[in-house]
């Protein structure tokens, strides 16, 4: 490509930059110093010494100061990072969790019509041992005694690991073009769908609402957030809009790991009422207060007060 052409292509590009030294959004800055280290790594392979290279550099140079200058915050790290950094990733990232949450109610749709019209369907997704021994608990008047097996402590820590890797895999899946979390979503549906159907069938739907929902409400919407993240990932590949392919994948990853992050402590309690709480005998409004505060805490955070952050900064 010829200098010319390179500076036609992206001259409109480097005006907003230069006005959005102004700013002292974080993400904005960070976004625009991708495109700009880029763009200079670029010019410095095929115009090492023209003009072009040294503007680029002045320019991506004073982004990274800007950057490194707003890094003396009042605020502590820490604190900063759940009260507005990550509030502020998932309000970019609520259209792809609205996709992540539509895409896994189809996958609980089929679930549960399949497991209505095919007797074996159930066991083919949830395996036989499973089937067996809970058919064989309900017959003993206790059908969850499954969550009631396992020491603990060890069920803790199983619980908790098995969560973030399944988790990981939906993030990190996006990579194949958001297809690879499209089916860790659609295949967690399809399970939730034939396990809550096949309780259904055995007149225990309430019983194990209030019994598997006490942990599931932040496990199932960990899960969906985390395959939010994966579509954030594999849109950044599929969708650059105007950005690099490559710039718009690191700003995609950006965004995905610190929804990731995000996720580990819901995860950890999750973990902690299936392992120490689910296999108590609560009552009936003890576990529709855990439920509902679990509920109410997951569309808090995660969908209202990252908007009203947004409207307070516009």
């Amino acid at each position: 490509m010829r200098e010319v052409t390179f500076i036609e292509q992206n001259a409109q590009k480097w005006q907003e930059c230069e006005e959005d030294t102004q700013v002292n959004d974080p993400d904005v800055l960070s976004e625009r110093f991708i495109e700009l280290t880029d763009d200079l790594s670029y010019s410095r392979t095929f115009y090492a010494g023209y003009p072009v290279t040294q503007y680029l550099n002045n320019l991506t140079a004073s982004f990274h100061q800007k950057i490194y200058r707003n890094k003396k915050e009042k605020e502590n790290r820490f604190i900063s990072f759940w009260q507005k950094e990550l509030p502020h990733a998932f309000y970019k990232s609520h259209p792809q969790l609205f996709y992540a949450f539509v895409i896994f109610v189809i996958g609980v749709s089929i679930g549960v019509v399949s497991t209505i019209y095919d007797d074996t369907f159930v066991r083919l997704i949830l395996g036989d041992g499973y089937v067996n021994t809970t058919l064989e608990n309900i017959k003993n008047g206790d059908p969850l005694a499954i969550y009631k097996s396992n020491g603990q402590a060890e069920m803790f820590l199983g619980i908790t690991i098995n969560n973030i890797k399944v988790s990981f895999m939906a993030f990190v899946y996006g990579l194949f073009f958001s297809v690879g979390t499209f089916y860790v979503l659609f295949s967690n549906g399809v399970m939730l769908g034939a396990f809550q159907c096949f309780f259904y069938q055995k007149g225990l739907l309430l019983t194990s609402v209030l019994t598997i929902w006490i942990h599931g409400t932040l496990e199932i919407s960990a899960i969906i957030i985390a395959g939010c993240a994966g579509l954030v990932l594999g849109n950044s590949l599929v969708f650059p809009k105007t950005f690099s392919r490559l710039a718009s994948f690191k700003m995609g990853a950006k965004q995905g790991i610190k929804i990731i992050i995000g996720l580990v402590p819901v995860f950890i309690m999750a973990g902690f009422l299936e392992s120490f709480v689910t296999r108590l005998s609560l009552h009936p409004i003890v576990s529709s207060l855990i439920i509902g505060n679990s509920a109410v805490f997951i569309v808090w955070y995660f969908v209202i007060y990252p908007r009203q952050l947004n409207q307070k900064k516009t």
